[in-house]
């Protein structure tokens, strides 16, 4: 059975809550959506994860087009193209965090699986981790980019940007993207130290 709207746009708004509370994310870089009843519920352009009310989204259809009068976050078709391209999906979140964006500068050795394994956990929460190359975030050529990548894995790193993350539902997005930042910030210190 369905969640109720209310639970999950109370789920949502705890999430990025605690995500803009713990500095995983700042100002109003980042953007969540889950879907009900057909429909795309996507955190409106310029609003803040820390501030975030349920009152704060917009409603588009699943070819895009809006519903009411609330703009959506400009980067609404990467979340768009998930639940197109993977019907398992129930919630997407994108956010710039710090040891993402750090860990986009490195060269991949596997661009299908980007984020080293060094513990099992991010395997275990989500899977692989893919590459999406650097284009201009909110642009047609950052879209078409990600779309000819969503295939390669069941997470994303936009270079020089931040993470994409699918889920069942807004929960699951969340705790996998704990995961990706966790596994980055790991790799990174320990690619800082010399141990790897």
């Amino acid at each position: 059975m369905e969640q109720k709207l209310e639970q999950k746009l109370n789920d949502t708004v705890w999430v990025c809550h605690s995500l803009f509370d713990r500095n995983k994310t700042s100002g109003s870089s980042a953007n969540i959506s889950f879907l009900h009843g057909g429909k795309m519920y996507i955190s409106m352009s310029g609003s803040c994860f820390g501030t975030l009310t349920p009152n704060q989204f917009a409603v588009m259809t699943m070819d895009g087009a809006c519903i009411g009068d609330k703009k959506p976050s400009k980067e609404w078709p990467l979340h768009l193209k998930l639940y197109q391209n993977k019907p398992e999906t129930g919630a997407v979140i994108h956010t710039h965090g710090t040891y993402a964006v750090l860990w986009s500068f490195v060269p991949a050795e596997n661009e299908d699986d980007c984020i080293p394994a060094h513990t099992p956990y991010l395997n275990m929460k989500l899977g692989k981790v893919c590459t999406v190359p650097y284009e201009k975030p909110g642009s047609q050529a950052l879209f078409d980019a990600f779309d000819a990548r969503i295939m390669h894995g069941d997470g994303y790193l936009l270079k020089q940007h931040g993470a994409v993350v699918p889920g069942s539902d807004v929960l699951d997005a969340f705790y996998c993207l704990e995961e990706l930042e966790e596994s980055a910030r790991v790799a990174w210190e320990l690619r800082a130290a010399g141990l790897r």
